[in-house]
C-alpha cells in the first residue's frame, strides 16, 4: 500500500512518517490486504494542537477519510487512525451480513480501472465569467445500484454529501444526501 505523510507548514519527522507506515499497514493488513494507498497530512489546529487528515483509497469508488486534534501529533494521527478503523470495521460487518457471513474479496491493482480525469469546462472564453466559476468534473465513476440502506452506507464510507445511485427495487435513478441538521434525504424521481 502506497502511504504518503506530509506537513501542512509543520515538518513531519521520521519517526511520525514511520509510525504512520506502521499504523495503516496495519489497518489495511487486517482489513484490505490490497488497499490501494493513504495520505496523512498533518497541520497546526487552533491553541498551539495538532491535526491529522487522513484520506485512505481502499478500492475503486471506497475513500474513507478520518480527521484527529490532539496536542501532540502522534495522538492526533492516532485519533484520525481509529476513525478509519471504525469505518471498515462498520464496512467489513456489513459486507459479512449482505453475504451470508463470508467476507468479500478486495479486488486486485489491476482490477481497479483508472477513473480520475479531468475537464475543465469552457465559461465563455475572455470574456469576465462574473459570478459564474469555472465547471470541473473531476472523474468519471460508474452510479452503483443498491437499495436506498446500502446507498447510506455508501454515503457515510465516503464522507461526501450526496450520492446518485440506481434503486436496485425500482431501476430508477435515486440520491441521497447530507442535510444540514446531519439528517439523511433522499430524493426519488415520481
Amino acid at each position: 500500500m502506497e502511504i504518503r505523510v506530509s506537513g501542512h507548514q509543520i515538518e513531519t519527522g521520521e519517526a511520525l512518517q514511520a509510525h504512520v507506515s506502521d499504523r495503516m499497514n496495519a489497518i489495511a493488513d487486517k482489513y484490505f490486504s490490497r488497499a490501494i494507498g493513504a495520505h496523512a497530512i498533518f497541520g497546526k489546529g487552533p491553541h498551539d494542537s495538532f491535526q491529522c487528515d487522513i484520506v485512505a483509497h481502499v478500492m475503486q469508488g471506497l475513500v474513507l477519510k478520518g480527521h484527529g486534534q490532539a496536542q501532540d501529533a502522534h495522538v492526533a494521527f492516532e485519533g484520525a487512525a481509529e476513525r478509519i478503523e471504525k469505518q471498515l470495521r462498520r464496512y467489513m460487518r456489513r459486507l459479512k451480513d449482505h453475504n451470508n457471513g463470508v467476507a468479500v474479496p478486495s479486488p486486485t491493482v489491476d482490477e481497479i480501472e483508472d477513473n480520475a480525469g479531468y475537464t475543465v469546462f469552457d465559461v465563455g472564453g475572455d470574456e469576465d465569467a462574473g459570478d459564474a466559476p469555472a465547471i470541473i468534473a473531476e472523474t468519471r465513476v460508474d452510479i452503483p445500484s443498491s437499495s436506498v440502506s446500502d446507498a447510506v452506507m455508501m454515503l457515510d464510507l465516503r464522507n461526501t454529501n450526496a450520492l446518485l445511485f440506481v434503486n436496485s427495487k425500482t431501476g430508477a435513478h435515486n440520491m441521497v444526501y447530507r442535510r444540514d441538521d446531519g439528517t439523511i434525504g433522499w430524493v426519488e424521481p415520481r
